[in-house]
């Protein structure tokens, strides 16, 4: 069965490979997905690219199985889709399409030397994880691949290219690749750094190397039969679906919450945790904590990022379910999750004197070079597991408040709204609280907000198939989100003041 009324995205994401088929107003249809980690290989963390392909094949083929089971035919096509991923990292390819080293994702952090560099000689912060970082550092180290580099990549725009056969990039995504104007490469820094890679010996172009920009609606290619077969090897799947632009995921965040326009926030809170902000005006400085980016349709935005989110507390949410079924206990996991987070809520507001260091990788905000997770507690109080799970989602949005605060106490930037999603909020009311709590601002979350990034995929899709003559902020507005209810968390005077007294203990763990 094609339904031309239909969009899908499918995200490639840290713990998750998930597919999310809409119509064209974002009610959901059907959905996939497929469970994977990263590796940690020889310094390196990294995704094999066999285990991209067979995870993108095993998510298509869960949506066609709930699709089938939902409407009793196979899904053979769709109206519209899209690839969204982890942005940033760097995949290096040769002229045949080879990757020729290996994935490096947004948390690899030995990039130091090349991202100082090209900050000062850019005037613009270049983060550890943005992919001219890594390619400036690999030309630094004069490694052999580069003597049969042709293009450079990031892991959404390298799995569009399998499907559709098109090196292109949305602009949001290309935007943590390397600095933007408007919906290109910044022209002016593009020669500067061509000029330092010549420095190198090198004598390589990025606008060469790296992916062409396209905004969001444009068209992005079709559907081959090589990335048909790929997709779905039954050979069911057919050929010719339009693609929009591939994007990264803070772009699907910030499409997912309708924080596109001027003055709209949000958070993303996962294996790593992210707040954007859309700017109506430059910063007054530039800051090595914030990363400039822009929304999928080249409006800037202002990004506090976090190399770790929630995966600390998956560990122990592990631990905690062993010990369970060491007892005889039967259980789901989400409702292991649900009952943890909320016993939190009978902690006490700074956390009894507990706290969590959830950092599992390197922290550039808080100058961790490694990661070392681990729990601190006052032995003069109580040890209690409300307080314990507290600290452990405090600990997860600590390190993005400390970036925000760069933003809304330093820059003044001005919220007129700001929208939770993922993982960490599933649980209604307990991430949510504590959020609001941490920015001392109210805080909304949809119903939409596990979904996530696949279904701000899903979105950008459909608004390639039937947004013409609307803008991206209209087309959300009037198309989407028009019926959609939110429950919002007001902070309160105790809970603010708690967070302020965590994160002061917090910190002294960095020190």
């Amino acid at each position: 069965m094609i339904d031309k009324k239909t969009a899908l995205g499918i995200e490639l994401g840290s713990t998750r490979i998930k597919a999310v088929l809409t119509d064209l107003g974002g009610k959901v249809l059907a959905t996939g997905s497929f469970g994977w980690e990263n590796a940690f290989e020889n310094g390196i963390w990294t995704y094999h690219i066999e285990d991209v392909k067979a995870g993108l094949q095993a998510c298509f083929a869960d949506l066609k199985e709930d699709w089938k089971s939902r409407y009793g035919e196979t899904l053979t096509g769709v109206g519209a889709m899209g690839i969204s991923a982890m942005m940033h990292g760097y995949i290096a390819q040769d002229g045949s399409g080879e990757v020729i080293a290996p994935f490096r994702t947004w948390r690899n952090t030995d990039t130091g030397e090349a991202a100082e560099k090209l900050t000062e000689a850019l005037g613009f912060n270049i983060p550890l994880r943005w992919s001219a970082a890594h390619l400036y550092q690999r030309a630094l180290e004069k490694d052999p691949h580069l003597s049969r580099l042709a293009s450079v990549n990031t892991l959404a725009g390298y799995v569009h290219s399998l499907l559709t056969g098109e090196r292109v990039l949305g602009v949001g995504d290309a935007s943590g690749m390397f600095p933007v104007d408007g919906l290109d490469y910044d022209e002016g820094k593009v020669r500067i750094f061509d000029s330092l890679l010549a420095d190198q010996g090198y004598d390589f172009r990025l606008r060469e190397l790296f992916p062409r920009v396209l905004g969001a609606g444009a068209d992005a290619g079709r559907l081959t039969p090589e990335g048909a077969k790929l997709l779905d090897p039954t050979g069911e799947f057919l050929p010719g679906v339009p693609f929009c632009p591939p994007e990264g995921d803070a772009g699907t965040g910030m499409v997912a919450t309708n924080s596109v326009a001027r003055r709209t926030g949000n958070l993303s809170a996962g294996t790593s945790t992210f707040a954007m902000i859309v700017l109506e005006r430059p910063l007054k400085e530039l800051h090595r904590e914030i990363d400039i980016v822009t929304t999928p349709d080249g409006s800037p935005v202002a990004m506090a990022h976090a190399n770790n989110g929630t995966s600390d507390i998956d560990a122990w949410v592990g631990v905690f379910g062993d010990f369970a079924k060491r007892m005889g206990a039967e259980f789901d996991i989400s409702k292991l999750y649900e009952t943890l987070y909320r016993a939190s809520l009978e902690g006490d507001a700074d956390c009894g004197g507990t706290v969590v260091n959830g950092c599992v990788s390197a922290e550039f905000i808080i100058g961790l070079t490694e990661g070392r997770p681990s729990v601190a507690r006052s032995p003069e109080k109580p040890f209690t597991l409300a307080n314990l799970m507290r600290a452990q989602i405090y600990s997860a949005l600590a390190v993005t408040r400390i970036g925000m605060a760069i933003l809304t106490v330093d820059e003044q930037v001005a919220i007129d709204r700001m929208l939770a999603h993922g993982g960490l909020f599933k649980t209604p009311g307990v991430a949510q609280k504590y959020l609001a709590q941490a920015l001392n601002t109210p805080v909304a979350v949809m119903p939409t907000a596990g979904e996530g990034g696949p279904w701000g995929m899903a979105l950008l899709a459909a608004y390639s198939a039937a947004g013409e003559g609307l803008s991206l902020p209209e087309f959300l507005d009037e198309r989407i989100f028009a019926s959609v209810e939110s429950s919002t968390e007001l902070p309160d005077a105790e809970g603010v003041a708690g967070f302020e007294a965590y994160l002061k203990e917090y910190r002294k763990l960095f020190e």
